[in-house]
């Protein structure tokens, strides 16, 4: 048995289809695929982009157009789904979808988030500090009430193996030592578990790029695409891949295999 968990930022859903997302998502063989900065509202995606062959989509738009968005597509229908988690400023950003398969015997979650980027300015990187530290404290009352795997882009690169050119990030957002250190207190006191790198220790990992340069041909990149589990989850997780063989984006797919079904 297998269940098989796909995360992707598609840096808009409609560009990225342009450059043949669909058929890729639709050979995967995903049981659940978390998509981030859909760029787009539902109309956009109604008819075309609302299912992705036999995955069903459920979204938290921005009120924004044009503007970041999540989407989770899942195989088997959710007994319940929730849209955003803030109530406040974060949720017009549309940015996080959870979807519960609960049962009698299992409570358990798949969440697909996006985490702001700060790099534009002070003004967001304070906005960004906000979002984690509101986020710390509803992935924590979250862990305490069911298991879960959160799959998006953490915008977090979390140690100096996670980026080419750490020394001359760490002054930069994504590599700052408020955001690293708030990852180590997830992933230690908080109790939760980088997935892929507990299965994959080794450097070089990288799931964005930047457009200038040659980045990606170069693999000058970071690790910023996360599965995010509670402990009884991780550790089922079997196999890891970061899918670099097409590009639909700035980002790459992250896919895991559990050993166990919904």
């Amino acid at each position: 048995m297998a269940f098989r968990l796909v995360t992707l930022n598609l840096n808009g859903i409609r560009s990225a289809a342009s450059k043949g997302f669909v058929a890729w998502a639709e050979s995967t063989g995903a049981d659940c695929m978390g998509v981030q900065e859909i760029r787009a509202q539902p109309a956009d995606l109604a008819g075309r982009l609302d299912r992705i062959g036999n995955l069903a989509g459920h979204f938290h738009h921005a009120s924004k157009k044009g503007y970041s968005g999540v989407g989770l597509y899942t195989r088997k229908a959710p007994s319940q789904l929730i849209t955003g988690f803030d109530r406040r400023e974060f949720d017009a950003e549309g940015r996080w979808v959870e979807a519960r398969f609960d049962t009698a015997r299992r409570r358990f979650s798949v969440i697909s988030c996006y985490f702001p980027s700060g790099s534009s300015g002070e003004e967001r990187q304070q906005a960004k500090f906000r979002f984690l530290a509101r986020m710390r404290r509803h992935l924590l009352r979250l862990a305490a009430e069911r298991d879960f795997i959160l799959v998006g882009d953490i915008n977090i690169a979390h140690q100096q193996i996670d980026l080419e050119n750490w020394r001359g990030n760490q002054k930069n957002s994504g590599f700052l030592p408020e955001e690293r250190a708030w990852m180590t207190h997830l992933l230690t006191r908080g109790g939760l578990v980088d997935v892929f790198r507990a299965l994959n220790p080794h450097p070089r990992q990288y799931t964005w790029w930047s457009n200038r340069g040659q980045a990606r041909a170069k693999n000058v990149g970071w690790r910023l695409d996360y599965h995010l589990a509670t402990p009884a989850v991780a550790a089922t997780a079997r196999r890891e891949q970061i899918y670099l063989a097409e590009r639909f984006s700035d980002h790459a797919p992250v896919i895991i295999d559990y050993a166990w079904r919904l």
